[in-house]
């Protein structure tokens, strides 16, 4: 009877462990290939886009070397002497036997672009096309065609180059900001000239801040030279950049690649189609980030905006009333988070049109009305070398490490300010801060300084337990500084 029991009682086990067995080997399959299913299928868009990337290759003539037939090249001749060869016994010839040697077409480049219409505007990097004399346009189909370079912008490094050709597979052009951060995307070009090259990743950052002029979209893509100018594309099939750059200490790819967003590259590209050039629009200042430090002093908040170091004399900003130390919030009602936003947003404004920038100035914010003018090539701002004279000194700002005298008039109409005191001597906090002899203080936290009198008493102000922040006027530049006492 027991052993009856023992018996059912084993069975039972063993079909458990058969059953649990059997289930846990059908699962790994099911598990398998759901995982599978998650996982994006490039197939059908690469054979979906494929056909709108160009390979693009370009030519420089180079002058053929003029000299006699039968006489040696001065090269080889040096390459005889140094390895102590014989130097082979040419027939001379008179000079009016050799002919005119057209000059020579030599490879420069490779890179890659995509159709933006069906009659055959494409679109590249401006690096690609630099200093060609010849731009060479294949398609997937390996037809060849000889391109028109409409125009080219260096400092966005879009280029349109146009071939005489029609019913084309044009692209279709994505929303940017659709985009988001880990979101797949694509990029087709001919690294190392090998046409029609797929790549995938992700998107790691977008507004990527590289010191250019645009807003990157960063990607893990593998992009290699030969990439350049080739589309960045999303899972809809939509071109959303254009590949540019990358960040590498070997020359290759490093996981770390930028490209141009889409919106930013269709703007240029317009303009070159209608006019072959780009205009961008500009106020006058020079800019610097705000400092955390800067901005809990003065009561911003948060670091945000765009610190004015410099106003250009006569420029927009000055009409509109602009002020060095003076921290531009918006722009046109959209805000300028860092520095860098503020150039895309005034360069993307047409010349000669109004907008009104918010600044904060001495604790608040105020609008003011500005007109628009025209980014000139090499403009800069000039600059002056203050030599601060010596009248009465004050000795207020000793606690701070500083020795200062009053402007003269000639320092005050050198550097265009209406007030001022002059750094005659520096140390110990001020000097850890930053400030330098020479240094001009116009302002001692949001207290305006116009002479000696009105420094001490800001100084005398302000709670001794608490960092003093200063404007300084340094040449022709100002920057905000913060002394720890």
């Amino acid at each position: 009877m027991m052993r009856a029991s023992w018996e059912r009682l084993s069975a039972c086990v063993f079909s458990g462990l058969i059953l649990t067995t059997t289930t846990v080997a059908l699962m790994v399959p099911t598990q398998a290939v759901a995982q599978a299913r998650q996982l994006p299928d490039f197939a059908d868009l690469v054979e979906q886009v494929s056909p709108s990337v160009v390979n693009i290759r370009t030519l420089e003539k180079v002058a053929a070397r003029q000299g006699p037939i039968g006489q040696i090249d001065p090269d080889m001749l040096e390459f005889f002497r140094r390895f102590g060869l014989p130097i082979p016994n040419v027939p001379r010839q008179t000079p009016r036997s050799h002919p005119q040697v057209p000059d020579e077409e030599q490879p420069r480049g490779v890179g890659s672009g995509f159709i933006l219409s069906a009659d055959g505007v494409i679109m590249t990097n401006a690096h690609v096309v630099d200093g060609a004399d010849e731009v060479i346009v294949t398609l997937t189909d390996k037809r060849e065609f000889k391109a028109k370079i409409i125009g080219a912008d260096k400092r966005s490094d879009v280029a349109v180059v146009k071939i005489e050709a029609s019913g084309l597979p044009a692209v279709k052009v994505g929303d940017v900001s659709r985009l988001r951060v880990g979101e797949w995307v694509v990029a087709i070009g001919s690294p190392f000239g090998f046409e029609n090259t797929v790549t995938a990743g992700i998107v790691s950052a977008k507004q990527r801040d590289t010191g250019d002029y645009l807003p990157f979209i960063q990607t893990d893509v593998a992009i290699n030279p030969g990439n350049s100018g080739g589309p960045l594309i999303n899972m809809r099939g939509e071109v959303v950049g254009i590949n540019s750059q990358i960040y590498s200490r070997s020359g290759g790819s490093m996981g770390i690649s930028f490209s141009i967003p889409m919106d930013e590259a269709v703007r240029v590209s317009e303009q070159l189609r209608t006019s072959g050039r780009v205009t961008r629009g500009r106020i006058g200042v020079q800019i610097d980030q705000v400092s955390k430090e800067v901005a809990e002093s003065i009561g911003l908040g948060r670091a945000q905006g765009a610190l004015v170091r410099a106003v250009e004399p006569g420029a927009p900003a000055d009409k509109a009333g602009v002020e060095a130390g003076d921290i531009i919030l918006k722009f046109n009602g959209k805000a300028v988070e860092k520095a860098s936003d503020l150039p895309r947003l005034v360069g993307g404004t047409k010349p000669g049109s109004r907008a009104t920038l918010t600044v904060f100035r001495r604790g608040g914010t105020k609008d003011l009305s500005i007109t628009i003018a025209e980014v000139e090539a090499d403009k800069q701002v000039a600059k002056a070398d203050a030599k601060p004279a010596k009248p009465k000194g004050s000795n207020a700002g000793q606690s701070l490490g500083l020795m200062v005298t009053e402007a003269t008039p000639e320092q005050k109409s050198e550097l265009k300010i209406k007030g001022g005191v002059v750094v005659e001597a520096v140390a110990d906090a001020a000097a850890r801060a930053g400030v330098r002899e020479g240094d001009v203080i116009l302002q001692v936290g949001n207290t305006l300084v116009t002479d000696l009198k009105s420094f001490e008493s800001a100084l005398n102000g302000l709670d001794k337990a608490k960092p003093v922040l200063l404007l300084v006027r340094r040449g022709n530049l100002a920057q905000l500084v913060v002394v720890r006492r």
